[in-house]
């Protein structure tokens, strides 16, 4: 079994880099017996925030941290 730490440490709009690794650990997960571990550090931590207002232009960060948690596969810290 692999497993895979993501930290996150950018917030969830303004640049493309927490998207990026969201959209990373979302493809390690399909991977036969992935582990996906997601840490949210320092302005990450907001993309837990529920109810967020999605910028125009922007994927919802909300929603594909739900898609993570989701999969069986994730581990959140």
């Amino acid at each position: 079994m692999a497993s895979v730490l993501f930290v996150l440490n950018d917030a969830p709009y303004g640049s493309e880099r927490t998207y990026n690794g969201l959209r990373h650990a979302m493809a390690v997960t399909k991977q036969d017996g992935a582990e996906v571990k997601v840490f949210l550090t320092a302005d990450a931590t907001a993309c837990a925030v529920a109810g967020q207002v999605t910028p125009d232009g922007y994927y919802s960060i909300e929603s594909m941290l739900k898609g993570l948690l989701a999969k069986k596969s994730l581990v959140a810290l």
